[in-house]
């Protein structure tokens, strides 16, 4: 569902004359149906770069980023777009919604995307909000006033309501308590069972540890240096 071949980044600082830095050279990997892999490497080695080309929103200076047969690295933006509206998921850190919006919308909105009825997608948003703990009290405010644990718990239902056939996670139980690690934890065995191919950045150790398949190491895709 994921192969990337040969991928190279770089980046441009247009405030420094237009210097041209190599970030990323030679990166390839594979993700299977059914699997997790986790992106492993020191703070800075390319990991965030990594999912942010596969998500589309860095552009890659060469390579190929294949996910479920269109290659990201040369799609057109439309292209990208409708890959992320059925098929592509993606579990940031940080919720980033209209404010205004109660919970309950910000959840189902992917699933009123597809055009699943507005009744059936509430149901699931809240069955999910229930999972994650999210008092039923908050569900008809917007999350944007929500501790950071409340947003991100609010950005795993979101992420979890659909099931896609790939998905990227970025640090998922980041600043989770124990109970809801675990809900997390069970939410991506589940899509795994489901067929889902999964990448994510996993610091915690543990949770790696459990749902991952196996481990990339992105220090090797980094650009050698000059002697």
């Amino acid at each position: 569902m994921i192969a990337i071949s040969d991928l190279s980044k770089t980046f441009t600082l247009h405030n420094q004359g237009g210097a041209v830095i190599p970030v990323m050279q030679g990166a390839a990997l594979s993700v299977d149906r059914g699997e997790c892999v986790g992106l492993v490497g020191a703070s800075g080695a390319g990991k965030s770069t990594l999912m942010r080309m596969i998500w589309g929103n860095y552009l890659a200076a060469s390579g190929q980023i294949m996910v479920a047969g269109v290659d990201v690295a040369r799609a057109e933006p439309r292209e990208i777009i409708a890959l992320r509206r059925s098929t592509l998921g993606y579990v940031s850190q940080f919720l980033r919604v209209v404010p205004r919006v109660p919970t309950v919308e910000v959840v189902a909105e992917p699933l009123l995307t597809l055009g699943v009825q507005a009744d059936q997608a509430r149901d699931r948003a809240m069955a999910l909000l229930a999972r994650l703990n999210i008092p039923q009290r908050l569900w008809s405010l917007s999350p944007t006033t929500f501790s950071g644990g409340e947003q991100q718990r609010v950005n795993i239902a979101r992420g979890f309501i659909h099931p896609w056939p790939v998905m990227l996670l970025d640090e998922p139980t980041a600043s989770l308590d124990a109970a809801n690690r675990e809900v997390v934890l069970t939410l991506i065995e589940e899509a795994k069972a489901g067929g889902a191919a999964i990448l994510g950045i996993f610091h915690d150790e543990g949770a790696r540890d459990r749902v991952c398949d196996r481990l990339v190491d992105v220090t090797g895709f980094r650009p050698a240096v000059a002697a």
